[in-house]
């Protein structure tokens, strides 16, 4: 391991490891290996949490993906507009609208903005439930 040739890693290189872990399909071990940080005297950051999160969201874990977006605020980390995005994409993408207006209207509270690849998951659902739940639920 890289501490055995002395060199001390730091978040960066976690975040790369957790990066290539997670796209590996392999999210117990970067669970493990994020939850391990705090013992090396490391903290996760919101790269590390966005990281876990996006891969929890490809494997279909919406539950568990939401609830690192809790730690992150839980920890001293806020999400950031990636973040957010990820997750607002994965709830779309299995047609849990309730849960993507939610947490589009805190990202709206907090400043952020959808970024385009959102923007046209919005859209599609949109059209396909006839123009109405943007209305009255985004636009209210």
């Amino acid at each position: 391991m890289i501490e055995d040739d002395g060199l001390v890693p730091d978040i960066v290189i976690y975040n790369i490891l957790f990066d290539g872990t997670c796209k590996a399909g392999k999210l117990d071990v970067a669970k493990e290996l994020l939850l391990s940080l705090p013992v090396k005297g490391l903290w996760p950051d919101t790269r590390s949490y966005t990281i876990m999160i996006n891969g929890l969201c490809k494997e279909g874990k919406l539950k568990e993906s939401n609830e690192f977006l809790n730690k992150i605020e839980e920890k001293g980390c806020l999400p950031n507009g990636c973040t957010c995005n990820i997750l607002v994409q994965a709830f779309l993408q299995k047609s849990e609208i309730g849960k993507a207006i939610e947490l589009l209207r805190v990202m709206h509270a907090r400043g952020f903005s959808t970024n385009g690849w959102t923007t046209n998951l919005i859209q599609d659902e949109h059209f396909k439930l006839g123009y109405r739940w943007i209305d009255r639920q985004v636009c209210a």
